[in-house]
C-alpha cells in the first residue's frame, strides 16, 4: 500500500510539475509573441548606433581630421568663422576635440534649424558643416526610442520591455536543470541531435546567458521611458535642488537643454531646475577682471579638470548660465564615473553649481554606468560585447520563431500555444512573480492583466486551442 501511495504521489507531482512548466511556457510563448518584433528591432537600431558612433561620432565629428598641431588659436576665433557659415545664427554650442586630430565641433542656431560645424582649431578653418541630428543615427535613435509615431510608440516599447522581463524570468524557469541534468550540462548547448532540439538548446542556452545583460538593458532603457522613467523611477531618484546652496534658480529644468528628443543632459539632472545668471551667489571661476567669455570660460574649463572632449552651452536668456558638461552618454569619455557638469554665471563668470557622479544618488549612478554600457560608450570591449549581444537578441528572436514553426502542425491555422490543464493548484511562485512585475511594471501590467483575462475565460474555450501539441 505504501509503494503504490508513494508512486501515485511521484506521478502526481510530476503531473503538477509538468502542467507548471507548461505554464511558464504558455506565458513565455505569449510574450514572444509581442516581444520578439521588439527585440529585433532594439538590436537592429542598437547596431546602427552603436557603429555610427564608433565610425562617425555621436556628433559627427570623425566625418573630418585635423593635422595635429601644438598650436592652437583662440577659441573664441574658431567660434567666429563656425558662425560665418550659418547666415543669421546663433551660437549654441562648443564640442572641444577628444584628439589632436578632431576637428573642434560647434552647433549654431538659424531659426529652428541647428547646423553643426566642423572648424580646424590650428588655424580657425571651417571643415564641413551638416544638419544637426540628421544621419543615419539619428534615425535609428528616433526609431530605437518610438518607432517614428512619437509617444504611441514610446508606450508600445515600454509594455515590450515589461513582458521581456516576463521572457526572461519563465525562459530562465524553463531553462532551469531538471531530470537529472547537471547545471553544467545545461551551460552548453546540444548540436547533435532532431533539428528542432538543436534549435531549442541554442535557444535556451544562448538565452541564459544574454538574459543577465538584457535585464540590464532593460532596466536602463526603460528609465527614459515615458511612464516607468519619466513619472516613477527618475521622479524619485531626480537630484535634489536643495544641493544649489543660495543660488537663485530659472523656472526651467535641466531637461529643457535636451533639444529634438536627444537626451544630452544626465538622467538623475532632467527634472532638476536650472540655476539662474544675475546675482552675486556661487565661488570663484573666472578670475576678477576678466571677461566672461567663451576663452575665458574653455580655460576655467580646463583648470577644473576637463580633459579632452567636453560640451560648452551657451547661455540662452537674460538668466541663462554657461554650462560645462563631460558626460559618456554623450560619447565625453569612457568613463561614467568622471561625469560632470558645471553651471556658471554669464556675469559674474563664479561657479554656481558643481555637480560630480560622486554626487548623484545610488539610482543616479546607477543610471550613469547603466546607460553608458547600454550604449558600448566605456570602451573597444564595451563595443565588442554589445555587438555580440544585440546578435544573440536577434538569434534569439529567430530561433523563438523558428521552434514555433517547427512544432506548428502542418496546415495549422492557428497559433499552438502550448497547453495547459483546465483545472490545477495556483503556482503560488509564478503568481507573486507576475503580480510584482505588474506593480513594478504598471504599464505592462495592466497589458498583462487583460490578458490573462482573455486567457481564462476566451482562449481556453476555443477548441483548437486545446488541441495535444504535435
Amino acid at each position: 500500500m505504501t509503494l503504490a501511495t508513494d508512486q501515485s504521489s511521484s506521478i502526481l507531482d510530476q503531473s503538477f510539475a509538468r502542467n507548471f512548466y507548461n505554464t511558464a511556457w504558455r506565458w513565455h510563448f505569449y510574450a514572444g509573441l509581442y516581444v520578439a518584433p521588439f527585440l529585433i528591432m532594439l538590436a537592429v537600431t542598437g547596431l546602427l548606433m552603436l557603429w555610427s558612433s564608433v565610425l562617425v561620432g555621436r556628433d559627427g565629428e570623425k566625418l573630418y581630421s585635423v593635422q595635429p598641431s601644438a598650436q592652437t588659436v583662440a577659441v573664441a576665433q574658431q567660434a567666429t568663422s563656425a558662425l560665418s557659415a550659418v547666415s543669421n545664427g546663433t551660437l549654441v554650442q562648443y564640442i572641444a576635440p577628444r584628439t589632436v586630430t578632431e576637428p573642434a565641433v560647434f552647433r549654431v542656431k538659424a531659426g529652428d534649424a541647428a547646423t553643426m560645424v566642423a572648424v580646424d582649431p590650428s588655424n580657425a578653418t571651417v571643415l564641413g558643416s551638416w544638419e544637426r541630428r540628421n544621419a543615419l543615427y539619428d534615425l535609428a535613435d528616433t526609431i530605437h526610442g518610438t518607432l517614428l509615431i512619437g509617444t504611441v510608440g514610446d508606450r508600445l516599447i515600454e509594455i515590450a520591455a515589461g513582458f521581456a522581463v516576463m521572457l526572461i524570468v519563465t525562459g530562465v524557469y524553463m531553462w532551469w536543470p531538471r531530470d537529472g541534468l547537471s547545471f553544467a550540462s545545461s551551460l552548453v548547448p546540444t548540436i547533435n541531435g532532431k533539428s528542432r532540439q538543436v534549435w531549442k538548446s541554442l535557444h535556451q542556452t544562448i538565452g541564459v546567458y544574454a538574459s543577465i545583460i538584457l535585464l540590464a538593458f532593460l532596466l536602463s532603457g526603460l528609465t527614459w521611458a515615458g511612464i516607468w522613467g519619466e513619472k516613477m523611477t527618475q521622479a524619485w531618484s531626480t537630484f535634489p535642488a536643495a544641493k544649489w546652496d543660495n543660488v537663485p534658480l530659472s523656472d526651467a529644468n535641466h531637461a529643457s537643454m535636451n533639444h529634438d528628443g536627444v537626451k544630452n543632459v544626465p538622467w538623475t539632472l532632467e527634472q532638476t531646475p536650472m540655476p539662474a545668471s544675475g546675482s552675486n551667489a556661487g565661488i570663484q571661476g573666472v578670475a576678477a577682471g576678466e571677461p566672461v567669455d567663451v576663452d575665458t570660460i574653455v580655460a576655467l574649463a580646463r583648470t577644473l579638470g576637463f580633459n579632452g572632449r567636453f560640451q560648452l552651452s551657451f547661455p540662452s536668456g537674460e538668466t541663462g548660465v554657461w554650462t560645462l558638461a563631460r558626460d559618456t552618454m554623450s560619447n565625453d569619455s569612457a568613463d561614467p564615473m568622471s561625469d560632470r557638469t558645471v553651471h556658471i554665471d554669464r556675469y559674474t563668470g563664479k561657479i554656481l553649481t558643481d555637480v560630480k557622479f560622486v554626487d548623484y544618488g545610488v539610482a543616479g549612478k546607477a543610471m550613469a554606468v547603466g546607460i553608458a554600457f547600454h550604449e558600448g560608450d566605456m570602451g573597444l570591449w564595451n563595443v565588442a560585447l554589445n555587438t555580440l549581444f544585440c546578435v544573440s537578441v536577434i538569434f534569439m528572436s529567430v530561433s523563438g520563431i523558428v521552434m514555433w514553426w517547427k512544432r506548428r502542425p502542418s496546415g495549422a491555422g492557428r497559433l499552438v500555444a502550448p497547453v495547459t490543464a483546465d483545472k490545477m493548484p495556483l503556482w503560488k511562485a509564478g503568481a507573486i512573480i507576475m503580480l510584482a512585475l505588474s506593480l513594478l511594471f504598471p504599464l505592462s501590467g495592466a497589458v498583462l492583466i487583460a490578458v490573462i483575462l482573455l486567457d481564462l475565460f476566451v482562449f481556453r474555450h476555443v477548441r483548437p486551442s486545446k488541441r495535444p501539441l504535435s
